[in-house]
């Protein structure tokens, strides 16, 4: 009796995961996560059920919409994603989920994502997330990628976003230290993607689009990885500058960040594919204990 049970279970459970995968739940995760950052450090002092409730809906519409904007990136690049070892893998660059399926399933995200935060959060939290979407999903996959080599330059504005939503879905405006999250964001992205188009830049290069390393070569994109991580030093002091963070912050700022410069100045020095993975992990790294960082200073008294 089993064996028609399991059979007849398993299509739906395949098309369920086809389905997770189209919203790159890793990269979801650490959306959600960023945003956090900001919820949290928008609200002083420990936070009441009141401020739990908004945060837990706002992370939950967040992340909806995010995953929307990553089916949606799926769907339009599903030609590029196909010629790339990378994202061959995706069920739309394999033909396992149709553009019909992938559209709805896109859509009904993004409007319910956008429902939950306009009823349950706040309306200026939903516009901004929105815009997120448009930025991402429009501007830069349709738009930015397929045309300029500073793509994930300009694309990277909505990559920086998150602790921006997080900020106002407490606060309900947007604040300068969301501004400083922000721009920390904004910059660590460069150093963080060309480091991995250099070890994938013959992906780039078949599937045409114009990536840094393809443009204008390796040795060009490794001095721009070094040059911006040297600004992203400057960047993650600003927390500790403005008085949003103390002093746990900023050793744990300055050590990743000469980390990442340390990586960035080997990898400009004597490249290997080897190093520029490792490069690229790290980075992973600098932005995921930096912002553990602001959580946990932000509940010490200096």
């Amino acid at each position: 009796m089993s064996t028609p049970l399991s059979a007849h279970s398993r299509p739906h459970a395949d098309l369920l995961r086809q389905y997770y995968a189209l919203t790159k739940p890793r990269v979801v995760q650490l959306i959600v996560f960023c945003a956090f950052i900001g919820m949290v450090l928008a609200v002083p002092g420990v936070p009441g059920w009141a401020d739990v409730r908004v945060a837990a809906l706002a992370s939950a519409g967040i992340w909806l919409v995010a995953a929307a904007a990553a089916a949606f990136n799926c769907l339009v690049e599903k030609r590029i994603d196909a010629k790339m070892k990378r994202t061959a893998w995706r069920p739309t660059a394999r033909g396992e989920l149709s553009d019909r399926q992938a559209l709805v399933f896109s859509m009904a995200l993004c409007l319910a994502g956008s429902a939950l935060l306009w009823f349950a959060v706040n309306p200026l939290t939903m516009w901004l997330t929105f815009a997120t979407f448009v930025g991402y999903a429009v501007i830069y996959t349709v738009v930015l990628k397929p045309l300029t080599p500073q793509n994930i330059v300009i694309g990277g504005a909505s990559g920086a976003m998150p602790p921006v939503l997080g900020w106002a879905a407490m606060r309900g405006d947007v604040g300068p230290e969301a501004l400083i999250l922000f721009l920390i964001i904004f910059l660590w992205t460069p150093p963080h993607f060309w480091a991995l188009a250099l070890y994938r830049v013959e992906d780039y290069r078949k599937a045409g689009l114009p990536m840094l390393p393809v443009t204008h070569g390796n040795e060009f994109t490794r001095l721009q990885v070094l040059l911006y991580t040297f600004i992203l030093f400057a960047a993650c002091l600003m927390p500790f500058i403005y008085g949003m963070s103390g002093w746990l912050y900023l050793a744990v700022a300055v050590a990743v960040s000469l980390g990442f410069s340390g990586y960035a100045f080997a990898l400009w020095r004597n490249y290997s594919d080897a190093l520029a993975r490792k490069t690229f992990r790290f980075s992973l790294i600098h932005l995921s204990v930096l912002f553990a960082a602001l959580l946990v200073d932000h509940y010490l008294v200096y």
